[in-house]
């Protein structure tokens, strides 16, 4: 009885202790140092950034904690069951023991099933596509670079930003990059977004990765990503899939701005040009299933 109060009050400093370190966590800590959160408290990128980051935190909690008691078990097994001086043989084995047979059978069971029913719940949520959203841009890949269209965004017109790949800043430092030369998506703050992400030759995948979310982008087949940005700024995006000699330079940056702002950048794209068609007609592959050859190539044949 006397043991157990000891225990109770030696364990007393270590619970506050623990509350004081918990108290303590910035933002960035407890969203388990992952980009797209910071240490003043500010809003999420993206209206998906926070169920990104608890799935994943949590889930690393979970696995740590079995981590924990898996190690523990090994030592208490090679510390308890060790030959000692004198001993001959092996120890007495355990087996056919039912109820430890079935602990380890149910609770690996019961962490998978777990993990699948949170992993299909935000995915369901994070996939559903917006059927009406305030924004719609076409997303284009291309080696090594990448192309915006705004669709009807202008005066019922469509006007694109055609990207170049990334190259070295003249008179910089060795693998200091030209910012002229990142191609920028600008997205309006607030507003619904749904980006149609298609290929014009490989596979790549459109990664902002203050998202904390990617999708892969295939040849004749049209993906699409729909959330709200929710704070204002300049986010750094890249290919995440080798795709080629310059996939490392295949760079951009997201600019979250107002709409003020977002209509201004619509409108000097029109001033500088940037008008009309400039879709799948420009893709590498002519041949592949679900996209229609240009009519330049139709001219061509028979020639």
């Amino acid at each position: 009885m006397r043991s157990k109060r000891r225990l109770r009050w030696a364990s007393l400093p270590l619970a506050a202790a623990l509350v004081a370190v918990l108290a303590g966590c910035t933002q960035a800590e407890l969203h388990g140092y992952l980009p797209g959160f910071n240490n003043e408290g500010e809003t999420p990128v993206t209206n998906h950034t926070e169920r990104v980051a608890a799935l994943w935190t949590h889930s690393w909690i979970v696995l740590l904690v079995v981590g924990v008691l898996t190690w523990a078990l090994i030592i208490w097994a090679i510390v308890v069951y060790r030959r000692r001086k004198g001993q001959t043989g092996l120890p007495v084995q355990m087996r056919y023991n039912m109820p430890i047979e079935i602990l380890y059978t149910v609770i690996p069971l019961i962490l998978v099933v777990g993990f699948f029913a949170f992993t299909a719940r935000d995915q369901a949520a994070i996939e559903t596509q917006y059927d009406h959203p305030d924004v719609e841009i076409q997303v284009f890949a291309k080696q090594w670079s990448w192309d915006f269209v705004y669709p009807k965004s202008v005066d019922g017109q469509d006007v694109w930003t055609a990207g170049v790949q990334a190259r070295q800043l003249e008179g910089g430092k060795p693998g200091e990059l030209d910012p002229k030369s990142i191609p920028e998506l600008y997205l309006p703050v607030g507003k619904t977004v749904k980006i149609a992400l298609e290929s014009r030759d490989v596979i790549h995948s459109f990664w902002v990765v203050d998202f904390l979310y990617k999708k892969d982008m295939y040849p004749g087949k049209t993906n699409y990503m729909s959330f709200i940005p929710q704070r204002e700024g300049e986010f750094v995006g890249k290919c995440a899939e080798l795709c080629g000699q310059d996939h490392s330079m295949m760079l951009f940056n997201v600019k979250v701005v107002s709409q003020a702002e977002y209509d201004q950048h619509l409108a000097d794209l029109k001033a500088a040009g940037n008008v009309g068609n400039f879709g799948s007609e420009f893709n590498r592959n002519q041949n592949l299933p679900g996209i229609d050859k240009p009519a330049e190539a139709e001219k061509g044949e028979g020639h």
